[in-house]
């Protein structure tokens, strides 16, 4: 790598990820004529039940709240868009970025941290769950669009991106939901997901991307919802010289639009400095090639020390003054008793269930109908599970059945 001139933005480094020698799909099929193997994941990611149904799945709050506040829908684009810029000025393939950034939240259950807190409390004797673990779910085994397989057949480093965008996971394999990822594709060695090494750049960007998006989305939506204030952020690491600045050089913008004109500069700060640090680990790392990144002592793809620990100072903020605000604790306590109790009503009743999930629920083995019963409540919307809770426990909503 030329030291002085390290990315072409546009063409591909020596250590990014090429379709041509993708390690295939688990099961094989015919090239496209007008797609790489990358752009074919996206595509088919885009076009999912599961990738759909983000559009009604929040994470803060909930999407009946208002039509303004980020759904996973929008911040998964969001991350992609940001993804597919970092991919260009690195010189990665733009179309695994962005596959593994649309694909990052199609496991995320309803109502956001609250209704995976639940889950993870309902399944802890049942085989846990993570919404990293149910995405790989998805994409290998829930999506049912195909007639040759199950799930969506994503090539080998989409899938490894889903699995280890955040870095190597084999030490989480003695958790029982990581488990069923370290078995899959059991005898096919050329498939091994390589659990204990670090994913692609691409991945790694998706994985960068999606901080990027939602700590700034987070600021712009606690704002419009009234939870903080642009007098309150002034104050805050990060964005408080990123507000300063905008005061400065436009000092009679109206409150709106100094709330998007600071997040619009902070999005640029973080991906400058993620840029600048990248450079550097790779320069000092030597990383020459895809089997280098995957070798590294760690992430290559990084913020800086010094935006870490503003990051660090935000991130407080935001936990202590808007995630921990009563108004989102209740709307995380009402999330989960609407799971908890549906979760304990299906699993002791499963012939209430559509019938293609009855079909899957109605066993005698714990596990397995646990398993069922919450493939079907994580797939749900915020407002279809506030809607199925209404049919399943209010008598006067039997003629919606």
């Amino acid at each position: 790598m030329d030291q002085a001139t390290p990315f072409q933005p546009g063409l591909k480094a020596p250590f990014a990820e090429r379709p041509e020698t993708s390690r295939g799909r688990l099961t094989p099929e015919p090239a496209s004529r007008t797609r790489s193997a990358f752009a074919r994941d996206r595509d088919r990611i885009i076009h999912s039940t599961a990738f759909r149904r983000l559009k009604g799945k929040t994470q803060v709050f909930v999407a009946h709240e208002g039509d303004h506040y980020r759904t996973r829908l929008t911040h998964s684009l969001e991350v992609a868009q940001i993804a597919r810029s970092l991919a260009h000025a690195l010189g990665l393939d733009q179309d695994l970025a962005e596959a593994i950034a649309l694909a990052h939240d199609l496991g995320h259950p309803p109502f956001g941290h609250a209704g995976e807190d639940e889950l993870q409390a309902r399944m802890a004797l049942w085989g846990g769950f993570d919404h990293n673990v149910q995405t790989f779910r998805v994409v290998t085994k829930l999506e049912a669009r195909y007639p040759a397989f199950d799930g969506l057949n994503l090539s080998w480093e989409t899938v490894e991106g889903v699995v280890k965008h955040n870095g190597p996971v084999d030490h989480r394999l003695d958790e029982p939901a990581w488990q069923a990822i370290a078995g899959y594709a059991a005898g096919r060695p050329d498939w091994d997901l390589e659990l204990g090494g670090f994913a692609s750049l691409e991945a790694q960007v998706a994985a960068i991307a999606d901080d990027i998006a939602y700590n700034n989305h987070d600021v712009d939506d606690g704002v419009q919802s009234g939870l903080l204030s642009l007098e309150e952020l002034s104050e805050v690491p990060l964005i408080g010289p990123v507000l300063a600045g905008v005061r400065r050089d436009w000092p009679h913008l109206d409150a709106r639009m100094i709330r998007l004109e600071a997040v619009r500069r902070m999005i640029g700060v973080m991906v400058e400095d993620v840029l600048a640090e990248t450079e550097r680990r790779l320069a000092e790392a030597k990383v020459q090639s895809v089997q280098d990144v995957r070798a590294a002592k760690r992430s290559m793809v990084a913020f800086s020390p010094a935006m870490l620990a503003e990051l660090g100072g935000l991130r407080r903020f935001l936990f202590e003054r808007m995630y921990r605000h009563y108004r989102v604790n209740r709307i995380r306590s009402q999330a989960r008793r609407i799971l908890a109790e549906m979760f304990d009503l299906v699993v002791a009743e499963p012939d209430i269930l559509p019938p293609e999930w009855a079909a899957r629920a109605r066993t005698d083995d714990p596990v397995r109908r646990g398993r069922a019963v919450c493939d079907y409540i994580a797939g749900m919307t915020d407002r279809f599970a506030i809607e199925e809770h209404r049919r399943l426990f209010n008598l006067d909503s039997a003629l919606d059945l």
